[in-house]
């Protein structure tokens, strides 16, 4: 009669597959450091549970979110009209959560001397208009244009092609994708014609709590949103400039959320928008949705002596 009275939860085919898409959550490989700290925070402050993430492209991770293998995804876009009335007509609840800013970046080789340009000709390199460094800096010797990606799903090129381009396809002769954020810095390192383009978090060298150094093997380039690039009217993806929105490369980092009942990825996913999460988000160079931003003025005096 006891045994009866117990609340676990029977051992029913649903609730078997409920229980396998909790253990774990997918994301964008190129959201990896940032949410990789948020979680191991998260695992410090519920011990007794177990959350993995598995990161892939952006296309699979919303594949695995509409398919119920995952309730959990992080992504640089929200449900379309077409996945969220899928969800709901078999009687689920999408939920959207934006939980950070993430400004894109443009690296290049360290040998390469022309590190400014405007957001028109990144959309001229992309169509295929100039396909030579040659055509943007007229005394580059550095040839091809070699353009870089992270992964031909990732959510790096949708951006490109759905914010930049407006949906037209990218043309450029020298295009190409790699597998992950880390071998397109590796691949820049080693190619002084290339261009590639990666999550601005992956640029921190993490010896510098500050964030305001990035790493040392690639340079950054500074970016317009005025037809002519110069020193003074380009920025590079610096949280400040974020926040202020002087940097133009700028996407939304979404939990897209579809689990039933109020567990692990829930928890999760509402942690990252939670002041903890919010400050590890900040503390990782990115900028929090709910950014508490102090900003101060300072005025340096120098001395002749």
């Amino acid at each position: 009669m006891f045994s009866a009275c117990g609340n676990k939860p029977k051992n029913t085919k649903a609730e078997q597959d409920y229980q396998r898409a909790a253990r774990f959550f997918v994301a964008d490989e190129s959201f990896s450091p940032i949410i990789n700290e948020a979680l191991d925070v998260f695992r410090y402050h519920v011990p007794l549970d177990t959350l993995e993430a598995q990161y892939t492209n952006e296309q699979d991770a919303i594949r695995q979110l509409l398919e119920l293998k995952t309730w959990l995804a992080f992504t640089s876009r929200d449900f379309t009209a077409k996945e969220r009335k899928n969800l709901e007509d078999r009687r689920y609840l999408p939920r959207t959560i934006p939980i950070a800013y993430d400004g894109l970046a443009l690296i290049v080789n360290n040998a390469n001397p022309d590190t400014c340009i405007s957001v028109r000709d990144f959309k001229r390199i992309l169509k295929g208009e100039v396909s030579q460094w040659s055509d943007l800096y007229p005394t580059s010797k550095l040839g091809n244009i070699d353009v870089t990606f992270d992964n031909p799903l990732s959510s790096t090129i949708r951006w490109c092609v759905d914010s930049l381009l407006h949906g037209q396809e990218m043309k450029a002769p020298n295009i190409g994708a790699v597998k992950t954020s880390t071998a397109v810095i590796d691949y820049v390192e080693h190619h002084v014609n290339a261009i590639g383009i990666i999550g601005s978090n992956w640029l921190n060298d993490q010896r510098d709590t500050t964030n305001v150094t990035f790493k040392k093997n690639i340079r950054v380039m500074k970016v317009s949103k005025l037809e002519t690039a110069t020193p003074q009217n380009s920025w590079q993806p610096y949280q400040y400039y974020l926040y202020n929105g002087n940097y133009p490369l700028i996407r939304t980092i979404y939990a897209l959320l579809n689990e039933p009942r109020s567990g692990l990825p829930s928890n999760f996913a509402h942690f990252c928008r939670l002041p903890k999460g919010q400050l590890i988000i900040q503390k990782a160079g990115l900028l929090p949705i709910q950014a508490g931003t102090n900003v101060r003025d300072i005025f340096v005096n120098y001395r002749d002596d």
